[in-house]
């Protein structure tokens, strides 16, 4: 089956050009089984690989398959080709089998879309250039996948084209990106450049020859990073992601948990031989990671809209993930990255499910007590909101934990100390959507009656709900052999130069018992905001009203974004239409024109059609050549 691996992208390829030509023609039964049923290829397909793969001896991995020689120019070749390793099987099965789960939830969720078959044949292809990107075994072939996630994320962000938000949203995450992109092409270039080749192993290879702390390679992880803030919504470039939830539900589920914003990270663990070559990059790429999970968590405390909290919990997560990276721990950001796909697909499909039940409501002010009306969707939405909170035995404990173990044992305790900050205000702004959704008294409108999503919705959250309390036991770190994770991705990753320091059994329950005491503040603190005290937190915002106002307006960055850079954009381009284009490059040619047309209407007066005029013309032509000869 890894000799057929190509058949992964094509399955769903094929689901979007059946369902993209001949949707409208077909009914939505049969646009409900090609959609989803494309993608559900593609998992088994994958889940078939990856037992042919474990069994494989130890000498024919990792395994390369050429597909044809795509670009050939003198020495450079780029080929269509597929790299089957621990990193690529692990994104494989988190983008194809959370994917083929948020694909059947949406058969339940769109099934009154007039677009349905538009719908599964754009989020068909999204997937396709998921796999793509994360199957790729050189660098061109893999910003292919990447460009493609790009226009995907425009097409179905902006789904609903109708609304001014959702096109505007659109343009937003595809504008922002295209600036990441630009760094990382420009990553692209310098590696060929330096390297002389885009194959993966070919440049890590090579790159292993290059002393620690080179400056070109130095600047290429910094340019490949760019591309990641952009695609992984991290400071400067997070502002879209936020945004995004303008799609519908399963969009962002999509967007968020398995495809687009994992790319970034998967990116920089892919390239982890170039990281460790660059003190400076890692440096970078663990603050910018920190400062963004920091920065987003905060924003998450005072959001409203329960889809955009889970956004903001996104774009903290993957801070997350990077500071990970930056540590060296690329594993733990890896291993973050699936739990993470995991509980944050369960908890954007479950916040699909509460919407579906309030008739699109999203406002969670105008929710409360919905815990009895929708005891499914409750039930999931609790373990997700355990398993990111990082509660044990759920997933999010067990990455989270050892990315938070990780960054203290190198060193970094600053980071630690505000990685935790960040933990606590996670299970708080959580258990705060939880209170105001599922708690309390009934804020919902007279004409809305809330009820319980159908099965083709919740099976799936009841899946994601399993994956999410139990997914977490394959990277255990405490007893040796049973962090199944870490051994089977470890030959895909390089590790930072050093001797390796283990530490006692004790001191890792110690560093447990801390992350979970942390959650378990920010629990108590929502408990009593928003069960025990409900008064409390508009008594606290009236004490402190510029710093919950600058929090609820996040810190007004899409206002300083809008005054610094996109108003002298928009200015610069009409002061150009206007003075430039329409004066300067319009005027000379129309100028031009004009000169032309003078002189032709004067010259036109001399043909006149008599052929006395013209004889009259040749004898003054005559005599004034005459004249000018005889006066030398």
């Amino acid at each position: 089956m890894i000799n057929y691996i190509w058949l992964v992208p094509v399955f769903p390829l094929i689901g979007f050009l059946i369902n993209g030509l001949f949707g409208k023609r077909m009914s939505k039964h049969t646009v409900s089984i090609v959609g989803p049923g494309s993608v559900g290829l593609s998992f088994a397909w994958v889940l078939g690989v990856f037992w042919e793969y474990i069994n494989l001896p130890a000498n024919a991995k990792p395994v390369e398959v050429v597909i044809y020689n795509w670009i050939t120019a003198g020495t450079f070749n780029a080929q269509a080709a597929f790299l089957v390793d621990p990193l690529s099987l692990v994104m494989l099965m988190v983008v194809s089998g959370v994917g083929f789960l948020i694909h059947i939830y949406s058969v339940g969720y769109m099934h009154d879309d007039p677009g349905f078959a538009r719908f599964f044949s754009y989020l068909n292809l999204f997937i396709v250039n998921m796999l793509i990107l994360v199957m790729a075994n050189n660098f061109l072939l893999m910003f292919v996948g990447w460009e493609g996630v790009g226009l995907c994320s425009y097409l179905l962000i902006g789904y609903w084209y109708e609304k001014q938000s959702a096109s505007d949203a659109g343009k937003k995450a595809f504008v922002v990106n295209r600036i990441g992109d630009f760094g990382f092409l420009v990553g692209i270039f310098l590696i060929f450049w330096t390297f002389g080749t885009v194959n993966f192993r070919e440049v890590f290879g090579q790159a292993a020859g290059y002393p620690v702390g080179d400056a070109i390679i130095t600047i290429i992880t910094l340019c490949l990073f760019v591309g990641a803030t952009g695609k992984s919504a991290q400071i400067p470039l997070y502002t879209w992601l936020p945004d995004a939830m303008e799609g519908p539900t399963p969009v962002s589920a999509l967007i968020h948990a398995a495809t687009m914003v994992t790319a970034g990270v998967y990116m920089v663990a892919r390239c982890s031989a170039l990281y460790v070559m660059a003190p400076v990059s890692m440096t970078v790429v663990a603050v910018v990671g920190l400062g963004t999970a920091i920065l987003a968590a905060s924003i998450g405390l005072a959001q409203n809209d329960i889809k955009r909290v889970l956004a903001y919990s996104t774009v903290s997560q993957l801070g997350y993930m990077f500071l990970a990276c930056g540590v060296g721990a690329f594993v733990a950001g890896i291993f973050h990255l699936m739990t993470h796909a995991f509980f944050k697909a369960l908890l954007f499909l479950g916040s699909g499910s509460v919407i579906h039940g309030m008739h699109g409501e999203q406002d969670m002010r105008k929710m409360g007590y919905l815990k009895g009306k929708m005891p499914i969707t409750y039930a999931v939405m609790l373990v997700g909101t355990l398993a990111i909170a990082g509660i044990f035995p759920f997933a999010g404990f067990f990455s989270k934990d050892e990315i938070l173990f990780k960054a203290l044992v190198d060193g970094h305790v600053g980071y630690w100390a505000i990685a935790s900050l960040g933990a606590l205000m996670t299970a708080f702004y959580m258990f705060r959507l939880i209170f105001m959704t599922f708690y309390g008294e009934k804020r919902w409108d007279p004409h809305v009656h809330p009820h319980e999503s159908p099965p083709v919705m919740t099976i799936p959250l009841i899946i994601l709900a399993i994956l999410s309390a139990v997914g977490g036991f394959v990277g255990i770190p405490l007893l040796h052999g049973w962090n199944v994770f870490h051994e089977f991705l470890s030959p895909s990753i390089a590790h930072v130069a050093g001797p390796e320091v283990h530490h006692a059994m004790s001191f890792e329950l110690i560093m447990m018992f801390v992350s979970m005491g942390v959650a378990g503040v920010g629990i108590f603190l929502a408990y009593k905001f928003y069960i025990k005290q409900p008064e409390l937190p508009e008594q606290v915002t009236a004490k402190v009203p510029g710093v919950y106002d600058l929090i609820y307006n996040k810190y007004y960055v899409d206002e300083l974004y809008d005054a610094t850079v996109v108003e002298p954009i928009r200015n610069g381009s009409v002061f150009l239409w206007k003075e430039a284009d329409s004066k300067v490059v319009d005027g000379a040619i129309n100028g031009t024109a004009s000169l032309v047309e003078r002189l032709s209407a004067i010259i036109r007066k001399l043909e006149t059609g008599y052929v006395q005029n013209y004889a009259l013309g040749i004898l003054i032509g005559v005599a004034v050549i005459t004249g000018y000869y005889l006066g030398r």
